[in-house]
């Protein structure tokens, strides 16, 4: 079976910095406090860099029974985070139309 770990720690790591920059721009621009979208971003910056951590953890671990817990740890946590970001995506789209 192939391993999933590093695909999940470089999309965990590129959706991070992504979920950084919604936080920033509604912090620059003060709308953060008129909608949810900065909450929602700032659970899938923690949830992806947990991700990340543990998608790292499976990477360099020796025992395998370890790494399929590490990865499937860092798999669902990436599922997760990513729930909130579509969410944040429908807050934005619904704020727009």
């Amino acid at each position: 079976m192939e391993k999933k770990s590093p695909h999940i720690l470089n999309a965990s790591s590129n959706l991070l910095g992504f979920s950084l920059v919604i936080i920033t721009s509604l912090k620059i621009t003060k709308m953060s406090h008129h909608t949810y979208l900065d909450e929602f971003a700032g659970v899938a910056c923690l949830l992806f860099a947990c991700s990340c951590f543990f998608s790292f953890l499976a990477i360099r671990t020796k025992k395998e029974k370890r790494e399929y817990t590490f990865e499937g740890i860092a798999d669902y946590l990436f599922l997760i985070a990513l729930f909130c970001i579509v969410l944040a995506v429908v807050i934005v789209t619904l704020k727009i139309i």
